[in-house]
């Protein structure tokens, strides 16, 4: 017998009762009927669930990773996939999930381990088409198209696996819930019924899911705390980079990323993302400004992108591209109230190259850099890196982690770094000249020295 149940569409919760509000979340209007087996999430009355002492286990060494030989996703897992984990992988239509799946899917059959791909959107011949594209048609590599999760279950349990990929979730359905395919009970059962599958197999389940056009995962909120990891696959269209960036993370640091560009072949790791998405140096060019970001645990270089023009309009424009608006917004008022740059009746676009998207406080000091330079129209040295964060009586506050950003600048040429005063890193493990600020008015000096160099007294931090 079943029972209802009514699920909030923005968080998961599960009540009892149906109400225009959800009330754990308080968004309205996102509480939706759903039909559950009445057994599931509640004992028996008169019973009593237990464990055995055998089910017991002793307390061992960490499980042995499975490495993928992709080393940029193998970053992002925390160094490799771990047994009876289950994981998720979303993204925008089209951006490469399958294509990825099937690459780790071929890899880790190559290295002899037992894993299955079944695709509830493409039939097998499909799949063989893409990996023929993809140069991968040698490998043996069981394939299925099906989407009756207790049909592919039962075949998982009888055969076994040790790696078993879902394309997609949303696809999935179980007889014992009497709703449709993708459905939000559909989607919560299955997601539960193939972590329970990963924890008794010891197995790892890759999902792939479907995203909303809000950008966000599709399905209840629920679906993200039942795996072990999120994943989100992006990339902006007309450029070839594909980023693999990590939300969630049980075995691992969050807030990784690993960097792959998009070819005729398939997905190509990027070794040096710095170099890449920094590209050429343009001497002469004025509103760029070299920033040294941190992404996860590694330290990525870009170029911040400035235009400063007089507008016709009684609201000025501000166009940003890869950026937060709210702190442009910030660092335009700071410029104003306490360096005496006035942008109020200038139009201000703002890009980070190459498409890539930064929401760090460390981008604070290159993009004040940038508009400056681009307001006076006088080049920054293409040799000089920037980063600091911005307070608003205009006071530069020192940032984390500066000597992995001071390294990697070095690395690729770099001979100068502005940067906050009171930044700690170690003078003896950099060969670069370091301009340390105290205030961003000091960030107006600039344009003079550009235009007419000289000598000046720099203050070391």
């Amino acid at each position: 017998m079943n029972a209802t149940q009514y699920i909030c569409e923005a968080c998961g919760a599960v009540a009892s009762k149906w109400s225009g509000r959800c009330g754990a979340c308080g968004t309205w209007d996102a509480v939706v009927e759903s039909v559950a087996p009445s057994g599931i999430g509640k004992a028996r009355r008169g019973r009593t669930t237990g464990l055995a002492l055998s089910d017991l286990r002793a307390w061992e060494e960490d499980p042995q990773r499975l490495r993928s030989d992709i080393a940029e996703f193998d970053r992002v897992c925390g160094g490799g996939l771990v047994p009876g984990s289950l994981l998720l992988v979303s993204g925008d239509p089209g951006i490469g999930k399958s294509t990825l799946m099937l690459q780790i899917a071929a890899k880790l059959r190559r290295q002899g381990k037992k894993c299955v791909y079944i695709s509830g959107e493409e039939s097998v011949s499909q799949i063989r088409l893409r990996a023929r594209r993809l140069g991968l048609e040698k490998v043996d590599l069981p394939l299925a198209a099906a989407t009756h999760l207790e049909a592919i279950l039962a075949t998982l349990d009888a055969h076994g696996a040790e790696v078993v990929i879902i394309d997609s979730i949303q696809t999935m359905w179980l007889q014992s819930i009497d709703t449709v395919g993708g459905s939000m009970a559909q989607m919560r059962a299955c997601a539960q019924s193939l972590r329970d599958f990963a924890k008794r197999a010891d197995a790892v389940v890759l999902l792939v899911g479907h995203i909303t056009k809000d950008g966000q995962i599709a399905g209840p909120k629920l679906i993200e705390h039942m795996v072990d990891v999120v994943m989100y696959f992006e990339g902006e269209r007309g450029h070839s980079f594909r980023i693999l960036r990590v939300l969630k993370n049980r075995h691992g640091a969050v807030d990784e990323i690993g960097v792959f560009t998009m070819e005729a072949e398939g997905l190509r790791e990027v070794a040096n993302p710095s170099a890449f998405f920094l590209g050429a140096r343009e001497e002469h060019a004025y509103g760029l400004a070299a920033f040294a970001a941190i992404e996860g645990a590694r330290p990525l270089l870009t170029q911040i992108q400035a235009l400063v023009a007089r507008s016709a309009l009684a609201a000025p424009r501000r166009a940003t591209v890869g950026c937060n608006a709210a702190r442009l917004a910030m660092v335009l008022a700071v410029l104003d109230s306490h360096c005496g740059v006035s942008l109020h009746s200038h139009d201000i676009y703002l890009n980070i190259a190459g498409g890539l998207r930064i929401d760090e406080p460390a981008m604070d000091l290159p993009v004040a850099a940038a508009l400056f330079s681009s307001l006076r129209r006088t080049p920054l040295p293409s040799d000089w890196i920037f980063f600091g964060e911005v307070s608003l009586s205009g006071a530069l506050r020192p940032i984390p982690r500066a000597q992995a950003r001071l390294r990697e600048a070095e690395k690729l040429g770099f001979r100068q770094a502005v940067l906050p005063a009171r930044t700690e890193f170690s003078r003896k493990d950099t060969g670069m000249e370091i301009l340390s600020l105290a205030h961003l008015r000091e960030i107006t000096a600039f344009g003079e020295e550009t235009a007419a160099p000289r000598q000046r007294q720099r203050r070391r931090a």
